[in-house]
């Protein structure tokens, strides 16, 4: 599930009018606070680290907050490790976060990058960090990925973590070349399940978020597809232009260049129901009923964090999720401000996790 590079906002009411020839969104940017470094094509770009003194960015409390009104039981400090390289979406979801969360607990807050590994670095730091609601992580549902395609990852996706707050999730998108042949999802899965391993896909890797959703896809249909892996998403992209691979799905800012040049089709989305931010595109729920993935963003604690301090940060992160800064940050990909309560995020995560980890088994999906 990661939130890619912001390069083009998708459409809603207010500039309906301005909408392409696909129905899809025009482009538009959106300014992130405190990021001063230029966007990833992924969340996953790889980096190299930066100290991490160079990559805090502190909110500081003002005296006067430190010494009347934070809430018993909150830190004096508030670290919101980032598990990606600096400049990334969940870089600058974080970035906007932690002033707003600073000023409403009245303490210090701070963005720390901890990339590596496809985010198991910066996890892990997290799982073993005191559960005092010091340290916090913000991550994507690819973390879920990730631990259900390694062999051994150091924490346990589940037990380690105490979730806190969806902020956001939305759906991806199921592309194809605009030469290719199949005009609906139907048409397509049609095509692969009469030709096992005909219809091939590529993927950002293996293991990655994009290929277990496919082959999720793929196996809900009753198909068999090729997989094509590929060291990133730009490479499949270029592929499937190219019409060296069939299909690919991702996330809608890494395919929008190519989409509004006319180059690449989006068939559908990848939810089960349909997306307002993508009126046109049928979700992948109505060809195959019971499929449905969004990815998404999300903050946790070290497990055993107390619950009456989760239960404030998830008030607190909710309302600041459905800010208008927030919003921006979450549009260019089709996403929407998500408010679950921590009983709610902790049985979505583990119901996520269960289903990654069977298609990781069942189809021996292991991450290189």
């Amino acid at each position: 599930m990661r939130f890619a590079q912001r390069l083009i906002s998708p459409i809603d009411a207010r500039t309906a009018a301005a909408r392409p020839r696909d129905g899809l969104p025009a482009r538009r940017h959106a300014l992130a606070a405190g990021a001063a470094v230029g966007l990833l094509a992924t969340l996953a770009a790889a980096g190299v680290a930066w100290p991490l003194a160079a990559q805090a960015q502190s909110t500081p409390a003002t005296p006067a907050a430190r010494e009347s009104g934070r809430p018993a039981g909150l830190p004096d400090l508030v670290r919101i490790v980032v598990p990606f390289a600096a400049g990334g979406s969940n870089d600058q979801i974080a970035r906007v976060v932690a002033p707003a969360l600073a000023k409403r607990l009245e303490t210090s807050v701070i963005v720390e990058n901890r990339p590596g590994a496809g985010s198991v670095v910066g996890s892990d730091y997290v799982a073993k960090a005191a559960p005092d609601g010091s340290v916090l992580l913000l991550n994507s549902s690819s973390f879920l990925t990730a631990a259900a395609t390694q062999p051994k990852t150091p924490f346990d996706p589940i037990r380690s973590f105490a979730p806190i707050a969806m902020i956001g999730e939305g759906p991806m998108l199921l592309a194809i070349a605009s030469s290719a042949r199949y005009q609906t999802p139907a048409d397509l899965l049609t095509a692969a399940r009469a030709r096992p391993n005909a219809v091939s896909y590529g993927s950002s890797g293996i293991g990655s978020i994009a290929q277990l959703t496919t082959e999720m896809l793929a196996a809900d249909a009753g198909a068999t597809m090729l997989h094509v892996p590929y060291k990133g998403a730009a490479p499949a992209l270029l592929d499937l232009v190219g019409g060296q691979i069939d299909l690919m799905i991702s996330n809608y800012s890494s395919l929008a260049a190519q989409i509004q040049t006319g180059k690449v089709r989006p068939l559908a989305v990848t939810s089960a129901t349909a997306s307002p931010a993508f009126p046109n595109l049928p979700p992948l729920g109505d060809t195959v009923p019971g499929f449905g993935v969004n990815i998404w963003v999300g903050v946790f604690a070290p497990a055993g964090t107390p619950a009456a301090l989760v239960a404030r940060l998830n008030r607190e992160l909710g309302e600041i999720a459905a800010s208008p800064e927030v919003r921006a940050l979450l549009e260019p990909d089709g996403a929407k401000p998500a408010t679950l309560l921590p009983d709610a995020f902790a049985d979505r995560v583990r119901r996520d996790f269960d289903r990654w980890k069977q298609i990781a088994t069942d189809k021996q999906i292991v991450a290189q």
